[in-house]
Order: C-alpha cells, then structure tokens, then sequence
C-alpha cells in the first residue's frame, strides 16, 4: 500500500494527506462508504457546508483538504467562546434540517447528521464546515439535536476530562440555542450511544448522568 502522511486517527477511521488539495478517508472495517458520500453530495447540492467528494470507492474516501482547526481546538485555544460555538452549532442543525430529505422514511423526516459535535466542525475561512457524514441520514430533527447534546453532556459529566468544565457552558448555550429537547428524542439518543460500538464502557457509563444534566440545563419556559 502506498504510504501517505497521518493527519489524524479517529475511532473507526484515519485520515491521511494525499497532497495540498485532498485527503484519504479510510475507515478501518473497510465498510462501504457510498451511502456517505452521496448524503454529503446531496446536501453540498443543496448549498449546506461539506467538503467537496472526489471520490469514493470501498472503505476510502477522497476529500477536500481543509486547513482550519476543528471547533473542538478553537474552543481550547480560546479562538472561539463557548457560548459563540453552541450558538454556531445550532444554527448548523437548523440549516441542516430545513433541507428536503433525500429519502424520507416517515412524515416529517429531515436530514439528520447524528454525530454533530465541537470535533466534527471545521472552522474555515468560507466559514464553518461539517465533517464525517458516516452516522448520516434521514430522521426527526430533534432526535439530531438530542444526540449532539447527549455527546456534549457526556463530555461535561467525564470528572477526568479537563474541559468538562467548557463542556457544561456550552451545553446550556446549545440547549438555549435550539430549545427544549423532548424526552422521546432523549431516550432514543440514549439508545443511539448506547449501541455505538465505538463508544467505551466508560462513556456508556456516563449516558445517566449525562441525561440528568441535559435536563437540568434545558431553558426553562
């Protein structure tokens, strides 16, 4: 196999540097990803912010190259607030789930990403992007939003996680941003995560507590 530059190593996928314009996604169970790059296609059609799909062929998909930090670095290095990312990211959900589904299964189906977090945004200079498109489809748009805050609560709730701290503050401004998430979207993200098998035993762990914070930080009415 030709050797390429590691740029980054996520749970089920690395990315490595082709050249100064595109990058190898390459997922390490080597699974199908034309179901993603059509999802990512679809919506780049319809304007939402994705990285431009060279190609895609087995488990490798050949993208665009971008050069900002993630939300997730901004946030630490202190580029952007907590309060300005959560803010940013509802909006993102909201651009995303006024786009007509590709597919739709059920009346009232949108497109839902199902893993949009701080580190799956990159902030370019066009503006913020969204990246790994794997969990993608079509759904309730508040089961969308339950799982990105589901995510983010489990980060705040992690004791040993250092900006668990920075996660809190921006989970009250998210939950502010996109308003009350209904119990049933909140169950069926619990259920999500809880059947990912990239997640830890520590993190399923920390679904309870994470669910009780979700709750204590939604807006009141």
């Amino acid at each position: 196999m030709t050797e390429f530059v590691l740029l980054a190593a996520g749970r089920d996928a690395d990315v490595y540097a082709l050249d100064s314009q595109r990058v190898l996604r390459r997922y390490r169970d080597e699974g199908d990803v034309a179901a993603e790059a059509a999802v990512m296609a679809y919506v780049g059609g319809l304007g939402f912010p994705v990285p431009r799909v060279y190609s895609a062929n087995g488990g490798d998909l050949v993208l665009e190259r971008l050069t900002g930090p993630t939300m997730l670095q901004a946030l630490g290095s202190g580029e952007i607030t907590a309060v300005a990312a959560a803010d940013l990211l509802a909006g993102l959900h909201a651009r995303l789930h006024a786009l007509p589904p590709q597919m739709p299964h059920k009346p009232g189906d949108r497109q839902v990403h199902l893993d949009l977090h701080p580190a799956n945004v990159m902030l370019e200079a066009r503006g913020p992007v969204v990246i790994d498109w794997r969990n993608s489809g079509q759904g309730p748009p508040e089961f969308d939003v339950a799982v990105s805050a589901l995510i983010v609560a489990q980060v705040a709730v992690d004791s040993v996680r250092e900006e668990a701290a920075l996660a809190g503050t921006f989970l009250t401004a998210f939950l502010a941003g996109v308003g009350a998430v209904p119990s049933e979207a909140l169950d069926q993200a619990v259920r999500f995560r809880r059947d990912d098998p990239n997640l830890t035993a520590r993190e399923i762990g920390l679904l309870s507590a994470a669910v009780s914070l979700i709750g204590a930080s939604r807006p009141q009415p």
